[in-house]
């Protein structure tokens, strides 16, 4: 079973940057996918962006794009999520997931407020 524990959220003005990280335990496969989803109050669980470990290929969600940077560091199961030119709508928190097929591992989420 993989254990994934998130860091890095917390309080910051309108355009300033976070970095998140998701540190993943456990047995991870060559193919796991890791990606970030955030949900903000009364909305829906919603996609952000995510890395294929193996190949490095990334994607994002559009209201992200330019603005967000995910990346992987291997060696340590870890991925990251570099967040610039942050909006207040941006505020939410912030889950780490992975999987192989699906998102079958989820993280408990960390909280990012963006204040205007």
């Amino acid at each position: 079973q993989v254990q994934l524990v998130e860091s890095g959220g917390g309080l910051v003005q309108a355009g300033g940057s976070l970095r998140l990280s998701c540190a993943a335990s456990g047995r991870t496969f060559s193919t796991y996918t890791m990606g970030w989803f955030r949900q903000a109050p009364g909305k829906e669980r919603e996609f952000v962006a995510a890395i294929r470990r193996s190949v490095g290929s990334t994607s994002y969600a559009d209201s992200v794009k330019g603005r967000f940077t995910i990346s992987s560091y291997n060696a340590k199961n870890t991925v990251y999520l570099q967040m610039n030119s942050l909006k207040p709508e941006d505020t939410a928190v912030y889950y780490c997931a992975g999987g192989t097929h699906e998102y079958n591992d989820w993280g408990q989420g960390t909280q990012v407020t963006v204040s205007s």
